[in-house]
């Protein structure tokens, strides 16, 4: 055998990964779900503690706008559904659908974050910052910690769209969708929760 062949031999063996393996990684990414579940719990409970404490600044039936929000939910709720067609056009072998997917997630992703952005330099223009009471403190951080945990989504997003083009639909680039998908998914559960308790109950 070549050197070149033994090589290409080489990296397709490190390509493909034991099931075992792929069953410890999607094991450990569960563990970590569920510690950022509870960082999201704690979050929750100290927006309910401090959900009325305005200090004379404004409460939230004053800031919230269910028709922009709407749009945002919807934004976010759309890319989950097309990143589940995204897998399943992995389980299929469909490397283009593969990669429209996720570019189409990855947009509907951007979307989400930029409304969330606009909605953020909109309130902090207004005098409603994250220092004007401890109602708006907390809303800042939980929506907050939220919308950076999209951003970082967007980037893993980025990357498997480099490595689905480059190295195509191999048992360790399938494995990192799998446990994308489960993060997206979460980050659309966690939004549920914030659109519920922030937004909604702000107006009741």
């Amino acid at each position: 055998m070549t050197p070149d062949a033994t090589a290409i031999s080489a990296t397709y063996r490190a390509e493909v990964a034991h099931p075992d393996t792929v069953a410890m990684q999607t094991f450990g990414f569960w563990i970590y779900l569920m510690s950022d579940l509870i960082i999201f719990a704690t979050l929750f409970a100290t927006f309910a503690v401090f959900s009325r404490s305005y200090a004379g600044g404004p409460a939230g039936k004053e800031l919230v706008d269910l028709t922009y929000l709407l749009g945002e939910t919807l934004f976010l709720l759309c890319s989950s559904v097309t990143y589940g067609l995204v897998m399943l056009a992995v389980h299929r072998g469909k490397k283009k659908w593969v990669l429209l997917g996720l570019v189409v997630t990855f947009l509907l992703g951007l979307g989400f974050v930029s409304m969330e952005i606009h909605e953020f330099y909109g309130l902090v223009a207004k005098g409603y910052g994250p220092d004007r009471s401890a109602f708006l403190s907390s809303f800042f951080t939980l929506v907050g910690t939220h919308g950076t945990h999209v951003t970082f989504g967007l980037i893993w997003m980025a990357v498997m769209m480099g490595q689905v083009a480059v190295k195509g639909l191999t048992s360790p680039v399938q494995s990192r969708l799998m446990r994308l998908s489960m993060f997206w998914h979460f980050l659309d559960l966690i939004w549920i929760g914030i659109f519920s308790l922030v937004y909604l109950m702000g107006v009741v």
